[in-house]
């Protein structure tokens, strides 16, 4: 998605007052149907409302991307207690 600079990317991110910054638990199913544990560390919506994550997952490389939240693709697991 767009923002200030062009595409949403690790060099152009979203407004910094725009993003909320959280540690959340996820496990990322992929299309060949592994699943991969890995953890968001911030959301943000854009401007048409779609809702993003800064995804990361061990094999995702060194830094985390920002993706559209898919909730069918990305499984949220609880970040406290049982």
């Amino acid at each position: 998605m767009a923002t200030r600079c062009g595409l949403l990317t690790w060099d152009c991110p979203p407004p910094e007052a725009e993003v909320r910054w959280v540690y959340q638990p996820v496990e990322v199913q992929y299309p060949d149907g592994t699943w991969e544990v890995g953890r968001i560390s911030a959301w943000w919506t854009d401007d048409a409302g779609d809702l993003w994550c800064r995804l990361r997952t061990p094999s995702g490389g060194a830094r985390p991307q920002w993706t559209r939240y898919d909730p069918e693709a990305v499984q949220l697991l609880p970040s406290t207690g049982i």
